[in-house]
């Protein structure tokens, strides 16, 4: 049983080599992410790069007039930050805490040291961003032609496969913001959930009963973005 802080929880971390891990495990450092924090935010240059645990970030465009849409979310099987080894430093989008717990973090200058050194730890993080740039573009087809109950579906999926247990602790206004939809949407499409006995919502906590419903319920885009990560991952970071 691994300790609840224990960094080898997040999954790129524990798929380092031995060698690579022996030189991380001094530079990192342990945070707690709390609901709502912004860890990164457009346009800026990034200090670090955070590998969460048992929290889940999302990362969001933000337009001119200030509606948000979530384009990925990461967790304990990935790491936020990608632009900082990817030579950009920045992006257009905000990264967002959506589910607080803990995490580890490690530094800019770090983090692209050891991409430049290491093959290894290079290819994991190529695999990684591949996979997570598959998220980025099934969820943007996901957006533009399915229904939002099975956005809905794809959503709550992606965000179980992230945390341990059955439950979220999540507003429906939060979702709509996620979604980019309006919120009596996401009241409906919630409550039809709910009738089918798939989900139980109630005070921002959503307990999943029925989780092979969901993925019945749900478009293709969940188990392609499924089969991507674990087709590019190592065996003990497969969702």
């Amino acid at each position: 049983m691994q300790p609840d802080d224990d960094p080898k929880r997040n999954h790129l971390l524990a798929a380092l080599p031995t060698d690579e891990w022996q030189r991380w495990m001094p530079l990192l450092e342990r945070v707690d992410l709390r609901l709502g924090e912004v860890l990164y935010e457009s346009g800026v240059t990034m200090s670090h790069v955070y590998f969460p645990i048992d929290a889940i970030v999302s990362l969001l465009y933000v337009t001119e007039s200030g509606a948000s849409a979530e384009i990925a979310v990461v967790g304990s099987e990935g790491v936020v930050g990608i632009a900082l080894f990817m030579g950009g430093g920045s992006t257009p989008s905000r990264a967002v805490v959506q589910s607080a717990g803990q995490g580890w973090r490690l530094r800019a200058a770090a983090m692209q040291e050891a991409f430049n050194r290491s093959h290894p730890v290079m290819h994991l993080m190529l695999r990684y961003t591949q996979a997570l740039i598959t998220q980025m573009a099934q969820t943007a087809v996901c957006n533009r032609h399915h229904a939002l109950d099975q956005q809905l579906c794809r959503w709550l999926l992606l965000s179980l496969d992230r945390l341990e247990g059955n439950e979220l602790l999540m507003t429906q206004e939060l979702i709509a913001n996620m979604l980019g939809v309006r919120r009596e949407g996401v009241t409906e499409a919630a409550l039809r959930l709910q009738r089918d006995g798939l989900i139980r919502y109630a005070r921002g906590r959503i307990q999943v009963f029925d989780r092979s419903g969901l993925e019945a319920r749900t478009c293709e885009c969940y188990a392609v973005v499924k089969r991507e990560y674990d087709r590019l991952l190592p065996a003990k970071t497969a969702l």
